[in-house]
């Protein structure tokens, strides 16, 4: 009954006359109240009611459903109460899997929550919880994921997360954690997704990030407090699709070696088929908050569409570096926000994939290269705010595109904007001089052409009559008989007119 909006409809009292294993009513209209028939059900294994709209409190006796209960979700749905801090890893002890995602949690994350041992996912996330990091989190030695973004949590993070071994995907971001990146992080060398934006973290990036996790696809440290310069190192996540460094107090210059970002360098569009290979985890769908086109975007199912470095918003100058046009895969690319130099590449053509493209407030100077309107992807330009100047190339992609997208160049002409290029008025005035002779030079063609009409008709004859003295005296003769004709006429005419009036 999974996803069909299958609404159940039972009175409180009702006891089901069966035992179900595994029940799967995601999207059904179960609430609002919490499902007291689940009591009676002591065999589960796979239970999910997410998205049921059920707006009521967890009871007690729901932790100690059925011990032999290895997936639980409860997702999305407007569940209110604390997580219990009785020792469920005893009424619980095969659970794999928990949901509790996008519901209205409250209170601290309890110490008994180590006592799940088994767990491979854990997904707390878009909650009310507060308080720490409980450090008994270090006992999930089979622990694949862990999210708990979207929440109050507070605090340092943990050093003992170093015992995750088997950590796939961590989640911390939207909370009020703060300090530096502990060092024991770099234990977790099988990281795929470390999402740690929206924090009061500080300190600066460490370099090895760059050695430990050679298989990261995602690295989100958007919004903190991180300084000094970006590692060269960064260079080695081969498998990076997604670097987000936006909104932090980073300076220096771009390190030229981001052009071996070898997964962000392929032309064809790459796929994150899975980021997560064991049973339980796959049923874990990755999210990714993106900030691309002047919008919020959320990426799940269609996150291997989103292939993006964002540098925006930090303190970072030197010269653009040319070395990013070689990352041909690149989706989006925002470096707004910086002092960034120098003039664009006319290189930057080859970025065919480039859906999005923001190089606002930095000091980019000089022409805007033509090569861009072959950009033919690119939904999204903003170049203001620089010092570019010249006429802007408005031919191809680049013709789809706003004035807003080129405003604040006190330099830079043509259209879209108002200001004319001065080419484009002396383009003008030499056309209109043009038009000019040319009307003139047709007037005179005109008339001369009457006046040798005219000569011509009367000459033409004149000359044939002359040189002929046959042709003149039967010329004549015929204008004797025609006129002679005529006069005859006219006279019958005058006599016939002048009998009648008698």
């Amino acid at each position: 009954m999974d996803s069909n909006s299958f609404r159940l409809d039972v009175s409180s009292n009702w006891v089901p006359p069966f035992q179900v294993r595994e029940l799967f009513m995601g999207s059904c209209h179960i609430g609002p109240a919490f499902p007291t028939w689940l009591r009676s059900q002591k065999n589960f294994q796979y239970l999910d009611i997410s998205n049921a709209s059920i707006s009521s409190i967890i009871p007690n006796w729901f932790w100690n459903i059925s011990s032999n209960l290895q997936y639980l979700i409860l997702s999305h749905n407007q569940l209110q109460c604390q997580l219990p801090n009785s020792n469920i890893g005893e009424f619980l002890p095969n659970l794999l899997f928990i949901s509790l995602s996008g519901n209205r949690l409250t209170g601290t994350i309890p110490d008994s929550i180590g006592h799940l041992s088994s767990l491979e996912v854990i997904d707390f996330s878009s909650n009310n919880l507060i308080g720490t990091i409980p450090s008994t989190i270090n006992n999930f030695s089979s622990l694949i994921v862990l999210d708990l973004g979207n929440n109050n949590l507070s605090g340092m993070i943990p050093k003992s997360l170093d015992q995750l071994q088997l950590l796939k995907s961590l989640h911390l971001n939207h909370n009020k954690l703060s300090g530096e990146l502990p060092s024991s992080l770099q234990n977790l060398t099988g990281l795929d997704v470390l999402d740690l934006s929206n924090n009061k973290l500080s300190g600066q990036i460490p370099t090895w990030i760059g050695i430990a996790f050679s298989n990261l696809v995602i690295l989100n440290l958007r919004s903190n407090m991180f300084s000094g310069t970006l590692p060269s190192l960064l260079s080695n996540l081969s498998s990076l699709h997604v670097l987000d460094l936006a909104q932090n107090n980073l300076m220096g210059e771009i390190p030229i070696t981001l052009v071996d970002l070898k997964a962000m360098a392929q032309d064809h569009n790459m796929s994150i088929s899975s980021l997560h290979h064991n049973r339980s985890s796959s049923r874990y769908e990755e999210r990714l908050i993106v900030i691309t086109k002047g919008l919020i975007m959320e990426y799940s199912r269609t996150l291997s569409l989103v292939v993006s470095i964002d540098l925006s918003n930090n303190n970072l100058s030197g010269e653009f570096p040319k070395g990013i046009t070689k990352l041909f895969g690149l989706v989006f690319l925002n470096l707004s926000m910086n002092y960034i130099t120098g003039r664009i590449p006319e290189s930057i053509s080859k970025l065919r994939q480039l859906s999005s493209l923001d190089l606002s407030s930095n000091k980019l100077l000089g022409s805007i290269p033509s090569s861009m309107s072959l950009l033919s992807s690119l939904g999204y330009l903003n170049m203001s705010n620089n010092n570019f100047s010249d006429k802007i190339p408005f031919i191809g992609q680049m013709s789809t595109f706003s004035e807003l997208a080129f405003a604040g160049n006190p330099n830079l002409c043509g259209t879209p904007l108002v200001i004319k290029c001065q080419d484009e008025g002396t383009d003008k005035g030499q056309s209109d001089v043009e038009d000019k002779i040319d009307g003139a030079f047709v007037d005179q063609w005109f008339y001369m052409s009457i006046g040798l009409g005219f000569a011509v008709g009367i000459l033409v004859p004149y000359f044939a009559l002359a040189i002929r003295r046959s042709w003149c005296d039967a010329y004549f003769d015929l204008v004797d008989k025609i006129v002679k004709w005529l006069l005859f006429r006219k006279r019958v005419t005058y006599a016939k007119n002048h009998a009648q009036r008698k």
